[in-house]
């Protein structure tokens, strides 16, 4: 089916990042996966070449492109490169957004060209564990100390922990407030009483470096402050549309990459003398996946679409997210089978995928939450 999504600039777009990471990502990957970090040089390559803060104005050092689907094409590209998604999603749709559109004239000088050349790494960090979906349950604080929040805590599961050079904390600053009394601090390298865990060793996405951080009467300057103080849950909950968006993005170029390389497979594999996809059972798993990946991939377009002119909805960008993930897992259960044997193999391009596909179920707000969400926009 024809993509409509995209206009020739978006198709120039893509090329130039195809090239980009089969240049300078690609033939390096393997080794990451291997020592569980991508190289602090692929993300200054990757602002050098543009990829980075692709929607941070451009007197920072960004983009200046409001345009999703220019974030999206990087994401789809990475995905079919096979190239380690979840930092860079993060850095580029999540956390550089918070500080372009939530900062103060000040921070965006001294954190955004950072950000946009790749010279800075950041990471945000919110679960903990005994808080994951519901940010009233957090028990980091904030104390406000003269100049200075003094934080305590712990933060677990975060992405590009280990490399981030910036983290968007979210703490209580007034705890008895709940949800309401939640503030983001921008903790930096190399703070006194910031430290990190050991490398968390996950069943998918090797190469993303996540681990735990710990705050112990750590002083975050008053100016690294987010905003307003208690308006951390505000602009928590207004940045989830985009951040879930992202991760249906990462769902359905996940899906379409496994099944594109499982029609390879049942076209050239042989059984009984046939190939396997010739078969009326395979064939009707892969026709299922086929109709169900063109119904996924309409909507996605239309939710980019909607995001862009202002209007995609928290109950679509939930349908979204709750939908492609938990098919993105569907597909890669069936594309596994239909691979036998060889699809087992750790090494095999389709194991790879099917390990990495669990997760997205899970951040970003679990599939349960998304259909809680879902069903409150139905006056339930």
């Amino acid at each position: 089916m024809e993509n409509k999504l995209y206009e020739s600039q978006h198709e120039d777009f893509r090329a130039m990042c195809r090239e980009f990471l089969a240049r300078e990502a690609v033939p390096y990957h393997a080794q990451w996966e291997k020592d569980g970090i991508v190289s602090r040089e692929l993300w200054r390559k990757a602002g050098k070449a543009g990829l980075l803060g692709i929607g941070v104005p451009t007197e920072y050092g960004g983009g200046g492109e409001r345009d999703f689907r220019f974030p999206t094409v990087l994401t789809e590209e990475l995905i079919r490169a096979g190239v380690t998604a979840p930092g860079f999603v993060a850095h580029n749709d999540v956390i550089a957004t918070y500080l372009a559109e939530r900062t103060s004239p000040e921070q965006r000088e001294r954190w955004l060209p950072g950000l946009c050349s790749g010279e800075l790494i950041a990471a945000i960090a919110m679960s903990e564990p005994d808080a994951g979906s519901n940010v009233a349950d957090i028990r980091t604080t904030a104390v406000l100390d003269g100049d200075a929040y003094v934080l305590n805590g712990q933060k677990t599961f975060i992405t590009s922990g280990e490399n981030a050079d910036l983290v968007v904390v979210a703490a209580k600053t007034e705890p008895k407030r709940g949800a309401q009394g939640i503030s983001l601090l921008v903790v930096e390298r190399g703070m006194p009483g910031f430290t990190r865990g050991k490398r968390m060793e996950k069943m998918g996405w090797q190469a993303s470096d996540t681990c735990e951080l710990f705050f112990d009467d750590c002083r975050v300057p008053v100016s690294n402050l987010i905003g307003k103080q208690n308006a951390g849950s505000a602009y928590l909950m207004a940045g989830m549309p985009r951040e879930r968006l992202s991760i249906a993005a990462v769902a359905v170029a996940s899906a379409e990459k496994m099944l594109a390389d499982t029609l390879e497979y049942a076209r050239t594999r042989q059984a009984f003398g046939q190939p396997i996809g010739s078969f009326q059972h395979n064939r009707f798993v892969l026709a299922t996946m086929e109709t169900e990946l063109t119904i996924a991939r309409v909507f996605l377009n239309h939710c980019v679409s909607e995001f862009n002119a202002g209007r995609l909805t928290v109950a679509d960008a939930a349908k979204a997210k709750w939908w492609t993930t938990e098919l993105q897992v569907e597909v890669a259960n069936r594309c596994l089978q239909l691979h036998g044997g060889a699809g087992y193999l750790k090494e095999t391009p389709i194991s790879r995928e099917w390990a990495n596909s669990r997760v997205q179920t899970i951040y970003g707000g679990t599939t349960e939450i998304m259909k809680e969400l879902i069903g409150r926009s139905l006056g339930l």
